[in-house]
């Protein structure tokens, strides 16, 4: 009894040692919370290192000219950027007899002077020439055109020159408006028609007096530009207070950059623009950076009516205010017929002719259209397609909604 009991205490203080060997558990990591959600918390300690990203909003008026703009190199002429015409007087010869006659006194007498100038003593009473004709030649000398460029010439007859086909034109100095020589034109004419047959037999096809030299012309003198300074003068094609604003804001926007506005709108027909100073010395550049700018330009409400052959043209905004319009046709038809009356026979009364006249009136019943406020030319023109109007019936009540004073837009009539 004895040794089991010193047996189980032995065993007790066997397994009390092993408890205090086992080895501790592991601690548990704690998650740390976010840091948006740790009080008084500096907002420092939880801003990360990189920058934060940067959040462009699009300018509504910047999308709406980047998505319908028109580029400004279709709205504006660049002031001095222009260009000029040329005039002169010459001859064209080797005509088939189809120059000018003797009743043209110029043209004997310019031939004359040309061949006096080489050398030739000629009357001018004595000589008959149909295989010349005087022509006055027309040219466009572009801005900046240099000596050596080449220009097409357009030649037209000012005799009673009746065709210039297969005719050469005589060398021709061409002058500007300041009576300098800008050009010399030479060369065979071509023209885009030709004359078949005599007198009443003849046919004619487009306009044979009238034709064109394909680089015909040299240029000889620089043409007169004006050089690009330090101020660009943009001129508006059509005249708008709106759209001269709406290009300035545009420059400014790009160039600037919120330093300054470099572009100013004098009035509703020029915006004056100050080159920047990074391109002081590439005007040239300049320009080209800013005929790529886009700009919404602002349109005038206009109706265009051709009453010669029917034609309309009208913008869609064009409003028209609340309005009924009632539209019929009257048609009155006057037809007149001749009865003859024989006489009685044998007798000396001679026969006699009667006209008989028939007016007959027709109104057609009227057809209404009614319009809501805020309804457009184009529902218009849809609803009086709808009732079979033609385009003469529209040009009419177009013209009486004008009178009206109806229809939101100006009414040309050409």
């Amino acid at each position: 009894m004895r040794s089991f009991f010193a047996l189980l205490c032995l065993f007790t203080s066997v397994l009390s040692a092993q408890q205090v060997l086992l080895p501790l558990p592991m601690p548990v990591p704690q998650t740390p919370l976010p840091p948006a959600v740790l009080p008084n918390i500096p907002q420092a300690t939880v801003t990360p290192s990189a920058p934060a990203p940067t959040i462009v909003v699009r300018d509504p008026l910047a999308a709406q000219e980047l998505d319908r703009g028109v580029r400004l190199k279709d709205l504006v002429t660049i002031e001095g950027v222009r260009t000029n015409q040329l005039l002169g007087y010459g001859l064209v010869v080797g005509l088939n007899g189809t120059g000018d006659r003797q009743q043209t006194v110029f043209s004997v007498q310019s031939l004359t002077n040309l061949l006096q100038r080489m050398g030739v003593s000629v009357n001018p009473g004595a000589i008959t020439v149909k295989n010349t004709a005087s022509v006055l030649v027309t040219a466009t000398l572009p801005p900046f055109a240099q000596p050596g460029a080449t220009l097409d010439a357009t030649v037209a007859a000012i005799g009673d020159a009746s065709n210039l086909q297969g005719g050469l034109l005589i060398l021709t100095t061409l002058r500007g408006i300041n009576g300098q020589v800008y050009g010399t034109a030479q060369g065979p004419v071509v023209t885009g028609g030709f004359v078949a047959g005599r007198t009443a037999n003849s046919q004619t096809v487009n306009h044979p007096t009238v034709g064109r030299i394909p680089n015909g012309i040299s240029v000889e003198r620089p043409a007169p530009s004006v050089a690009i300074g330090n101020t660009v003068r943009l001129q508006l094609k059509e005249a708008d207070f709106t759209t001269a604003a709406r290009v300035a804001e545009t420059v400014n926007r790009h160039f600037a950059g919120g330093n300054g506005g470099v572009a100013r709108a004098d009035n509703s027909a020029l915006v004056s623009v100050t080159v920047p100073p990074q391109f002081s010395a590439r005007s040239i550049e300049f320009i080209s950076e800013l005929e790529r700018l886009s700009v919404h330009p602002d349109r005038v409400a206009r109706v265009v009516v051709n009453e010669r052959t029917g034609t309309v043209v009208l913008g869609k905004d064009v409003r028209i205010a609340p309005v009924a319009i009632m539209h019929g046709n009257l048609t009155v038809e006057i037809q007149t017929t001749y009865t003859a009356t024989e006489p009685v026979p044998f007798s000396s009364t001679p026969t006699t002719v009667v006209p008989q006249t028939t007016v007959a009136a027709k109104d057609e019943k009227s057809r209404n259209v009614v319009l809501k406020d805020g309804a457009t030319v184009e529902e218009l023109v849809k609803s009086l397609a709808a009732i079979g109007s033609t385009t003469r019936d529209v040009i009419a009540i177009l013209q009486n909604l004008r009178a009206a004073g109806a229809l939101d837009a100006e009414l040309d009539v050409i």
